[in-house]
């Protein structure tokens, strides 16, 4: 078995190794070579320590950057590209769970692979010697196994946020989970109490992200670990909808939407919650169908919350609480200025993820979803035409009015809006003289008034 390695790095694995040291790659990309996938990163480890590598790699020319120092890391930045290098090493006691106290160097790169969460990153390749593989990662490989090096509850005491990176890996890959790793998942999931809302955040985003992202959200849920990211989700597990337009509960439909949807983080962000509102504002009529009236609304207070508690930036929070507030909206029968009026609301940016969060929930409610293609094709249509749709989009702005007698103040902003109604309705009257002509003539009869 040969792996490929990148040209410039297989340079510096050589340098390394006719300088009396051991260089292999190590971790992702021997795993993901092995699995046939093109490596996302290219990482080393060596029996050098840092100051070493440094001293060898920048006589023969490279740029290094001591980017990691206490963990005994260095980046190698090779014409824009960059390769982490890091020495063999032991780690000491972890007391926070999250990383070692201290880190001890040494020139075994068996001790250093025992030190990783699971098998399958547990393995290191050169040239010379081909695979090192002292915990049969290759064999996990082939059956599909995410298992531990080791004891997995020692590995999850270590570091609790191993557990979430196991289901990312069964998601990503379609792998299942060794039944050891598993049992301890179940049992260590209070400790993801004690990783920060930073880090649950990522890795969900990884998940969020995988071809068929409802197989992640329900290893989460299986293993006990959704109660400390969203555990909003969990009431919805089971409750029914009672509603024909609905043969499913709803977290059975938000699993439908969800994988429904492309891969674009806040538009799965947004149908994992999209119906999170729904048991709280659950009513059952006379004739015993259920109805969730507002709950786009409490949907979209509850989403920021959650999201604001995972620490997500003000952009995504900003983007999925609009999703989650308009996926109610109803788009039949709709003439081009209610059009041109959910343009203005969701935004040109988001438009395109608008729909695709309304095709998907109907979708995933098994309903007809023509006239959503049809709205949808309107709005490309205005978008395309550059049809106005803002205040900026007039013909005119204040500085016009202010030159022909219109007081400087909140009337200004007030002409401008009634031309911008008018001109939702006629886009031909978008121009400069027909708007400045209109002004003059409303103005003009004001001014006889008065």
């Amino acid at each position: 078995m040969r792996i490929e390695i990148p040209g410039k790095l297989e340079q510096i694995i050589g340098i390394l190794e006719n300088h009396g040291f051991e260089a292999y790659l190590v971790g992702g990309c021997v795993r993901d070579s092995l699995l046939g996938k093109a490596p996302m990163d290219w990482d080393a480890c060596t029996s050098a320590k840092p100051e070493r590598v440094i001293a060898t790699l920048e006589d023969n020319g490279y740029r290094v950057v001591p980017t990691g120092l206490q963990h005994g890391t260095v980046t190698v930045i090779v014409q824009g590209e960059s390769y982490e290098i890091t020495t063999f090493r032991v780690d000491g006691d972890y007391e926070d769970h999250r990383r070692p106290t201290q880190v001890v160097y040494t020139t075994d790169i068996v001790q250093d692979l025992g030190r990783r969460d699971f098998t399958m990153n547990a393995m290191a390749y050169n040239h010379q010697r081909g695979l090192i593989d002292p915990y049969g990662g290759r064999i996990d490989l082939h059956h599909k196994i995410i298992k531990c090096v080791g004891s997995p509850g020692t590995r999850f005491q270590e570091d609790a946020l191993r557990m979430l990176r196991a289901i990312r890996f069964c998601a990503q890959l379609n792998f299942a989970l060794e039944k050891e790793t598993s049992e301890e998942i179940l049992k260590n999931g209070k400790l993801l109490e004690k990783i920060s809302q930073e880090r649950i955040r990522d890795e969900l985003n990884k998940i969020l992200l995988t071809s068929t992202p409802s197989k992640g959200i329900c290893h989460l849920i299986e293993k006990g670990l959704m109660t400390y990211i969203i555990p909003e989700l969990l009431v919805c597990i089971g409750f029914e909808q009672h509603n024909p337009h609905h043969d499913k509960d709803v977290f059975r439909h938000i699993l439908e939407v969800l994988d429904h949807t492309e891969r674009d983080l806040y538009l799965r962000l947004a149908a994992l919650l999209h119906d999170i509102g729904k048991p709280q504002t659950f009513t059952l009529d006379e004739k015993g169908v259920g109805h969730f009236y507002g709950h786009q609304l409490k949907g979209m207070e509850m989403t920021s919350h959650i999201l604001k508690r995972l620490k997500y930036d003000n952009k995504a929070i900003d983007i999925v609480q609009m999703l989650v507030r308009e996926h109610m909206s109803r788009l039949q029968h709709v003439k081009p200025k209610a059009v041109k009026r959910l343009i203005q609301r969701v935004g040109i940016e988001n438009i395109d993820r608008f729909f695709k969060l309304q095709l998907a929930d109907k979708r995933g409610a098994d309903c007809d979803d023509r006239q959503i293609v049809r709205v949808w094709e309107e709005a490309k249509k205005i978008i395309r035409e550059k049809q106005p749709l803002f205040v900026k989009d007039l013909a005119i702005d204040g500085t016009d009015l202010i030159a022909i007698g219109i007081p400087q103040g909140k009337r200004i902003g007030g002409v401008l809006n009634t031309l911008l109604e008018k001109v939702l309705e006629e886009p031909d009257l978008n121009h400069r003289e027909i708007l400045l002509r209109m002004v003059e003539q409303d103005f003009t009869r004001g001014r006889r008034r008065e």
